[in-house]
């Protein structure tokens, strides 16, 4: 049994709110939201690529303002959200359950914790799992501090990768899927504010929150698209000297776009579920193989003393608002913070889509924690043997990732020391790592897809099949237009540009998060009548059997 929207009105002004769709020529999106989206979009890419250089300065001073004077926002907040999401675990609110007492899972448990993976930060760990630690560790980074520089290294890379990011996707999915699947309103950003805003969320107000979704999940997703077909484009290189050029990486575009477009076609239940699957099993087989092949012991080492080290320093570390290093932090801590944020409404919807039918304590405890300390294992096994390798080549590897940073992966390959059949060896594995990447990319496109066509729908979840190709081309097209006119300067522009959103975002998710924990105290009143009635209907049926 789902909890009801809180009056008729609420149901008649989310009809109308439907209503405004366009309906014709086999779309139906909301008007309001695709078109200012479409312009927004346009003016950007316009200006960007008329004046470049130009365009690229203002955002980098745009970024660096906010990261100077308001990195404590970034950093208060995503403590503050970790804070609400074990508050919600633990305290008798965490009894409620996402849909309803009635409601069911849709996906195994294996499905769902490979899709949420799939789509938080797959390619992420693919692209960073290498650099950023070899970086640490050469680079003393102030934070973690340690007898042994590389656990502080370590320590430093779980600190971005695990509890913050995961707490934020945590809370803004767990809101999402609370709004839709409890109180029956849109999966759409606007609906986490009912309890504060009421009836507005169905019109202009709504609206404007949607459009920042849509542009935060389109940039967001463009970005990562084209920055990641380098990663690829070296892998081509390295495996069978393909040339590293614009046009390869726009080719790469247009063939992951495909495939995530049939993906998308196919549907959660079979595309998008069945690649996260892949992606996991594929991983898990990579990981072992660089396990064995590299330095096992020392590996293992490196994750148990850096993830002490990291939780020993959690607190400390977490709350640091720090002037003396404020410009360490800003480059690697708050920009991480940052992009986190900007990215968590792509992510959360997801996140939500897929989640019905689990308890808020089941969901956050899952959520949060497992993939956090998957994260732990994969940036050991992958950081740790580059450490190691880096040290026994006398700082080599470093010089060459520190200079192409997207071949990393591939470097740390070449540097293995293998038993036998060393070259066969390195080609497989070269080969595993950029089907890997490939299939990363194209589940991050297909999910991203599906979420942009939620926003713009109005919050269905059954719309037409073109309009989820439509917006699975419009990001791979942006992509490569930004490609082709700007290069790498553009995309990083543009990822300047999406950084920049997390500021308002963060207050989003803040006023978000009082809304939230409004909404789950009344169900939980709602959903302990029901559990206490159907107790007692059980207990006068046994006592009539009696």
């Amino acid at each position: 049994m789902t909890d009801k929207p809180e009056n008729d009105l609420t149901a008649k002004l989310e009809e109308q709110l439907y209503r405004r769709n366009f309906t014709k020529y086999g779309l139906d999106i909301n008007p309001v939201v695709s078109l200012v989206s479409g312009f927004f979009i346009l003016v950007f890419s316009l200006y960007a690529l008329s004046n470049l250089n130009q365009a690229q300065q203002v955002f980098e001073n745009l970024k660096n303002y906010i990261i100077a004077q308001y990195d404590w926002i970034f950093i208060l907040s995503s403590n503050f959200f970790i804070i609400v999401c074990i508050f919600l675990a633990f305290s008798k609110l965490g009894n409620v359950k996402i849909g309803g007492i009635g409601s069911e899972t849709e996906f195994s448990d294996f499905s769902w914790y490979s899709m949420l993976i799939s789509a938080g930060m797959g390619i992420g760990l693919m692209f960073w799992a290498v650099g950023e630690p070899l970086y640490h560790s050469e680079i003393k980074p102030p934070v973690f501090l340690s007898s042994d520089p590389n656990f502080s290294a370590m320590a430093t890379t779980f600190f971005h990768w695990g509890f913050h990011p995961w707490g934020i996707y945590t809370l803004i999915s767990l809101a999402l899927a609370f709004f839709a699947y409890n109180k029956k309103l849109p999966l759409s950003l606007r609906s986490v504010f009912y309890p504060l805003l009421k009836d507005k969320i169905f019109g202009i107000t709504g609206d404007i929150i949607d459009i920042l979704a849509v542009l935060a999940c389109l940039f967001g997703l463009a970005t990562s698209l084209g920055l990641g077909v380098q990663q690829i484009n070296s892998g081509l290189n390295y495996l069978f000297e393909i040339k590293v050029s614009v046009i390869v990486q726009v080719i790469l575009i247009t063939v992951i776009t495909l495939v995530a477009t049939l993906s998308v076609i196919s549907g959660i239940d079979k595309g998008i579920k069945f690649l996260s699957e892949l992606n996991i099993r594929i991983a898990a087989v990579f990981m072992v193989f660089i396990l064995i092949l590299g330095p096992t012991a020392y590996v293992i080492r490196v994750f148990s003393n850096s993830l002490g080290l990291y939780l020993n320093d959690f607190i400390q570390s977490s709350f640091r608002v720090s002037f003396e290093r404020q410009a360490w932090q800003g480059d690697w801590s708050i920009f991480y913070l940052a992009w986190w944020i900007s990215w968590s409404p792509f992510v959360g919807m997801f996140i939500a889509r897929i989640s019905r039918g689990r308890t808020i304590r089941e969901f956050v405890l899952a959520v949060l924690f497992i993939p956090s300390l998957l994260s732990f294992v994969w940036l050991s096994v992958f950081g740790g043997t580059a450490i190691h390798l880096n040290k026994a080549a006398g700082g080599t590897l470093f010089d060459v990732v520190q200079d192409n940073l997207p071949v990393a992966l591939f470097e740390m390959i070449g540097y293995l020391n293998m038993p036998f059949s060393a070259g066969i060896f390195r080609i497989l594995l070269s080969v595993i790592g950029t089907v890997l990447v490939i299939s990363f990319f194209v589940t991050s496109s297909d999910s991203g897809s599906l979420v942009v066509d939620h926003i713009t729908s109005g919050g269905r979840l059954d719309s037409p099949v073109r309009q989820r190709v439509f917006w699975a081309c419009m990001e791979g097209f942006i992509a490569a237009v930004l490609l082709l006119i700007g290069g790498e300067k553009a995309l990083s522009t543009l990822q300047t540009a999406v950084i920049s959103t997390g500021l308002p975002f963060s207050v989003i998710l803040t006023v978000m998060s009082i809304s939230l924990i409004r909404g789950i105290k009344t169900s939980h009143v709602k959903q302990k009548r029901i559990r206490d009635i159907n107790h007692h209907k059980k207990m006068m049926d046994y006592l009539k059997r009696k």
